[in-house]
């Protein structure tokens, strides 16, 4: 029984050792996704983020043609989408949280985390599998914040 149990964390290992292959990505409306400032953070963002337990999460290469803003790393994928509309959700009792100096409204989404700085130039959310933890989050949330400049919110009245 040890035996099984130690091939098959060797497999796996092996597995999540393997080059992923290209990622589909459906597009999203993201009116803003060819702006200077989405332009400017995906350039920034890294080859790797923190995946805690599932270890580093490569980047993840997007099948052509990609939408415009867009990133993804490891599998299930971390996906970041940059320029999308202001989300209908954000309204003046919306529940905010700080992270590396940004400001994330969760969006509520099956079985995925949706996350979305509300605080910048550009509508900018982080889709989290249930399993990775707040490690990308976290890494993100510091691209953002050092690459685009905070702004007020944008709250309709």
């Amino acid at each position: 029984m040890a035996a099984l149990v130690v091939g098959v964390l060797i497999a796996a290992s092996l597995v999540r050792n393997q080059p992923l292959g290209l990622l589909n990505l459906a597009a999203v409306p993201a009116p803003a996704a060819r702006s200077a400032d989405c332009t400017r953070l995906v350039a920034a963002l890294p080859e790797q983020l923190d995946g805690g337990a599932l270890g580093g999460l490569d980047r993840r290469q997007l099948r052509t043609p990609a939408p415009a803003g867009t990133a993804a790393w490891g599998e299930p994928p971390v996906v970041l989408r940059c320029g999308l509309d202001r989300p209908a959700d954000l309204t003046a009792t919306s529940q905010l949280l700080g992270v590396s100096g940004v400001q994330f409204l969760e969006i509520p989404s099956g079985g995925m985390s949706i996350w979305v700085a509300v605080d910048r130039p550009v509508y900018v959310a982080v889709a989290l599998p249930p399993a990775n933890g707040s490690g990308p989050l976290q890494q993100l949330a510091a691209v953002i914040a050092h690459t685009l400049p905070p702004r007020g919110l944008d709250i309709p009245g």
